[in-house]
């Protein structure tokens, strides 16, 4: 079911109309995971994100990162976890502040969406291999500074939290996980 939904979702942004005053963006990026279900163990993620961004302030974009290592610890001394990573994919609304695209240098937004956080852990001596994907929301910050018409910089952070079902019923009804972590990165931006 959420395939199809995925699907619908992304012929619908597909389908947007180009407005001469709109841009296409793509930002390849770098950061962290800290917060929450890391347990203060920070680990390097990387990803990409493409999006539109309309003159006025309204946009989207597609938001794909990978943390390999992500339960892992910090001391390499004791090593539990063999494989142990979480990959994000989601589909985002952005607003951003007002103005020009082509013409604005500084643009600061917010994001939020829905999509898929996919974790995997397996232990060293194979006793144990979880394989889990859950529905999940991101809500975050950040802002683009442009040095040419083309190319410029993203710096942003977000939140990443997984959705359950708090009643076994058959109502649509859903909470916050106990899995959620936040993510800050920087990137370099194209746009045409």
């Amino acid at each position: 079911m959420f395939l199809r939904f995925a699907a619908i979702v992304l012929f619908a942004l597909l389908s947007v109309p180009a407005v001469a005053s709109a841009d296409w963006l793509f930002t390849p990026n770098v950061g962290t995971t800290f917060g929450n279900s890391t347990r203060g163990n920070e680990h390097l993620a990387y990803g990409a994100s493409i999006g539109w961004m309309g003159s006025r302030f309204l946009g989207w974009e597609a938001d794909l990162s990978y943390t390999p290592e992500f339960f892992e610890g910090n001391d390499s001394r004791f090593r539990f976890v063999d494989d142990a990573n979480v990959t994000s994919w989601m589909i985002n609304a952005v607003i951003g502040a007002p103005g020009g695209v082509r013409g604005g240098r500084f643009r600061p937004y917010v994001s939020g969406g829905i999509g898929v956080l996919q974790y995997r852990q397996q232990s060293a001596d194979q006793l144990f291999d979880i394989d889990k994907n859950e529905f999940g929301v991101n809500l975050g910050a950040g802002a683009t500074a442009f040095a040419t018409d083309h190319v410029g910089f993203r710096g942003d952070v977000r939140y990443f939290n997984a959705l359950r079902d708090p009643e076994p019923d058959n109502e649509f009804d859903v909470a916050f996980g106990p899995f959620g972590f936040w993510r800050g990165s920087v990137g370099l931006t194209f746009r045409w």
